[in-house]
């Protein structure tokens, strides 16, 4: 994966944010705040104006100034989470202009460890991590085979998939969705669903 498909991959999600602002705000509204959708529309429409300054900068660069970005303007958990991802996975991949299998195994590692660390979270507390924790570990056994970055990806986004409707079925334990208790069962999770956007359109960018 090369500068231009990082690049690609970031405004492909940025729009798939703003197309999707009302969905995720849906889904908020029922266990949260209202307001995901919302508050990930407004960072990351900062972004797009961003990205034509940071074109001739190398992998890391570029994922450090999206970390910056969406640290600055992202409301509620989702700034800090997401703005702590790219910081990580900018640090796994700094000076890279073209990313192998590994390397991208690296970057998302780094960034899953980040969004652990910062959350004080752990699977099954209906967050973001439901998703990216499965996808990366089905991108790395799709490594460990040798299969090729799309491939690997492929599989990854099947798991991740999976795991996003798979939050409708948990208890939420983190954040406002956890005063909920047992009525937060049967809805799913607008943070998994808004990381499955992510690594879905990290997939369409390879």
């Amino acid at each position: 994966m090369n500068t231009e498909q990082i690049l690609r991959w970031l405004q492909r999600f940025a729009t798939k944010i703003e197309q999707n602002k009302e969905y995720l705000t849906e889904l908020d509204a029922a266990i949260g705040d209202a307001d995901h959708g919302i508050n990930m529309e407004r960072g990351f429409k900062k972004l797009l104006i961003q990205l034509p300054t940071i074109t001739n900068k190398d992998i890391g660069s570029i994922l450090k100034a999206v970390s910056m970005t969406l640290i600055s303007s992202i409301g509620g958990a989702s700034g800090p989470l997401y703005g702590t991802f790219f910081l990580r996975a900018s640090s796994a991949v700094a000076d890279r202009s073209e990313l192998d299998e590994q390397d991208m195994l690296d970057m998302l590692r780094a960034g899953l460890n980040g969004v652990i660390e910062r959350g004080k979270t752990q699977l099954g507390d209906k967050t973001m991590l439901d998703v990216l924790f499965p996808a990366v570990t089905a991108f790395e056994k799709a490594v460990d085979e040798r299969k090729q970055m799309r491939d690997a990806m492929g599989q990854a986004l099947v798991a991740a998939e999976q795991a996003m409707k798979d939050t409708a079925l948990m208890q939420a334990k983190k954040g406002r969705a956890s005063y909920l208790g047992e009525r937060s069962i049967g809805h799913q999770d607008p943070g998994a669903t808004s990381c499955y956007l992510m690594l879905k359109c990290l997939y369409e960018s390879l």
